[in-house]
């Protein structure tokens, strides 16, 4: 399958590594952001063409599928553009800064029938799935989930120190990811959530902390703490407590309580796109289907209603 890549920057990386990966699956073209950057991406992974118009991209000849790591700001009418000329798509959380973007989206993947995902990671990460699984076959019964997300990022710069063209969101883009794999792990009903955010950054105009809270109606919790605030380098970490079991994950790895690494097989990048690939040769919508995604988009809404006082 012939498809387009759009974004030369840290996520574009993680897709191309995972693609060459993947059989039958040619990136022929590359949507770029900044023209200097794209020209040296697409040389490095030998992308025959590349253009800083997405249209010309994905109107290349046997185009049928994208994947997007752009800006978050633009995930939303990027997706509307590709769905509207027959592509199928896959595109970086967020589908949208708002709960009206994402809906949008939704209801385009319902009416045009295509494949479209979004790349909600923990349901892939062989870790997550492996307290998934214990979870819903009963042999890990939770009472409280912890996630902690630390960053250092009061300039608007990405991993690899470049300066980004986009400003990060706590809420939208990090608190994405675990929202969803709580809300997945729950089965995504009757959850109390609320949310208090930090002072935003005088010139980064976002706050850069935030607490969030989750309730299950069968009884477990959640807190997920945020900071672009923090000193040092980038720090993630995931606790399970649980009436059987304690877990903790830590830099992809699945930890007892004891410190002891539970063995787990898998690249979750690469899980995750090969869901998209069979998503589409078997024509079925896939697990993180954007649509079947939509109650994520509608807890994150509700926690910005608490956050803005509403």
């Amino acid at each position: 399958m012939k498809i387009c890549l759009t974004g030369e920057g840290a996520q574009g990386f993680t897709h191309i590594e995972a693609l060459r990966k993947i059989e039958g699956i040619e990136v022929i073209t590359l949507a770029g952001g900044i023209g200097a950057d794209a020209e040296a991406f697409a040389r490095k992974w030998e992308i025959p063409h590349w253009s800083l118009s997405l249209e010309e991209c994905l109107r290349q000849p046997g185009v049928e599928a994208v994947i997007l790591t752009s800006p978050n700001q633009i995930h939303c009418a990027q997706t509307e553009l590709a769905l509207k000329l027959g592509k199928h798509v896959l595109l970086e959380i967020p589908m949208g800064l708002n709960l009206a973007e994402a809906e949008r989206i939704a209801e385009l993947e319902q009416k045009t029938g295509l494949v479209c995902m979004v790349c909600h990671s923990l349901r892939y990460s062989p870790a997550h799935r492996e307290v998934y699984r214990r979870v819903h076959e009963g042999g890990l019964q939770l009472h409280h989930l912890v996630s902690q997300t630390y960053f250092f990022r009061r300039e608007n710069i990405n991993r690899f120190g470049k300066p980004r063209t986009w400003t990060d969101d706590l809420l939208w883009h990090q608190g994405c990811h675990m929202v969803d794999f709580v809300s997945w792990l729950w089965g995504g009903a009757d959850i109390e959530v609320w949310a208090q955010a930090g002072p935003p950054h005088p010139r980064l105009k976002v706050p850069m902390d935030l607490t969030v809270g989750m309730r299950s109606a069968q009884g477990p919790i959640a807190s997920l703490i945020y900071s672009f605030n923090n000193h040092g380098p980038l720090d993630i970490s995931y606790r399970f407590i649980g009436e059987q079991a304690s877990l903790r994950i830590e830099k992809g790895k699945l930890l007892d309580h004891e410190g002891q690494e539970i063995q787990v097989a898998g690249d979750g990048t690469e899980l995750q796109d090969r869901e998209f690939f069979a998503a589409i040769a078997q024509g079925r919508r896939p697990l993180t289907s954007c649509l079947a995604c939509l109650p994520t988009m509608q807890l994150l809404d509700r926690m910005q209603r608490c956050i803005d006082g509403q």
